[in-house]
């Protein structure tokens, strides 16, 4: 990492008052939120939506940290769910569950103080992929302090670790519906199935990264090649009843033959 790195995050940072920061519960967006609560907490406000889009373990990790640091938190229902537009489940999905978030948090904004910023954890990463939140964040001029201040995801990491935050080491883990491929419908038991069929994986079988795919009626499971072997017939069909426990109609639950590769569900993207 560059020497100044963490000094040019921060002096972005101290350039954007008041603010209010989108916080998902990831460590992007974790770290962007506490250096901006510990440098000016009187001039930061964070906003977390909640959705059966959101994993709980992020808003319950989010709800830990920020009662530890004393944020100013304010938990939103961002209302992505009310448009058709995004369970439809297009290409450019981000585009509208984002528009939705930072309308909202950009009321939160007009009551926070005159002239209020809303931030978001994107980097420098993120400009090389295709990004339709990109595109709402700017409709809503919300400022990327990651990316002003020239800074990627292995820095952000870095960062963390030197602070000693216990989120340093917190696994990737994007929105649930973006498991769903592409053209399947967001629905509130798919996003479920796929949040307790990840849990599983994870608690039964020690898996750290893994991916719980849904393609219109099947599911596919995506871990790396070194853990493959930990996937099992029997963890199969308890993945198979816990996912349909809802009444969720599934025609198989499959170890997918290839190994995890992040977004791989985002079909379709110029």
């Amino acid at each position: 990492m560059e020497p100044d790195a963490r000094d040019r995050l921060l002096a972005v940072i101290a350039d954007i008052s008041p603010r209010v920061i989108a916080c998902s519960g990831g460590i992007d967006s974790m770290l962007l939120a506490t250096l901006a609560s510990r440098q000016n907490a009187a001039a930061t406000t964070v906003a977390h939506a909640i959705s059966p889009a959101v994993p709980v373990d992020a808003t319950l990790r989010l709800r830990d940290w920020a009662a530890r640091e004393g944020w100013r938190l304010e938990i939103v229902v961002s209302g992505e769910f009310d448009s058709e537009d995004y369970l439809s489940n297009p290409v450019n999905r981000c585009y509208y569950c984002k528009s939705k978030l930072y309308d909202s948090l950009s009321r939160i904004g007009n009551t926070v103080g005159e002239g209020a910023t809303v931030m978001s954890g994107a980097n420098t990463d993120d400009l090389g992929e295709y990004r339709p939140g990109l595109h709402a964040a700017k409709e809503f001029s919300v400022r990327h302090p990651y990316i002003e201040a020239g800074v990627d995801k292995s820095t952000i990491r870095k960062i963390a670790r030197e602070l000693s935050l216990p989120f340093a080491e917190i696994p990737a883990s994007p929105c649930l519906a973006s498991r769903l491929y592409t053209g399947t419908r967001v629905t509130v038991q798919r996003l479920r199935a796929v949040e307790e069929s990840e849990e599983m994986i994870r608690r039964l079988a020690g898996i750290e990264v893994v991916r719980c795919r849904i393609r219109e009626d099947a599911m596919f499971i995506e871990v790396s090649a070194a853990d493959r072997f930990r996937i099992t017939q029997s963890l199969l069909h308890k993945v198979e009843r816990a996912a349909t426990r809802d009444g969720l109609s599934l025609r198989a639950v499959h170890l997918d033959a290839q190994p995890y590769r992040p977004g791989r569900a985002f079909v379709g993207a110029p």
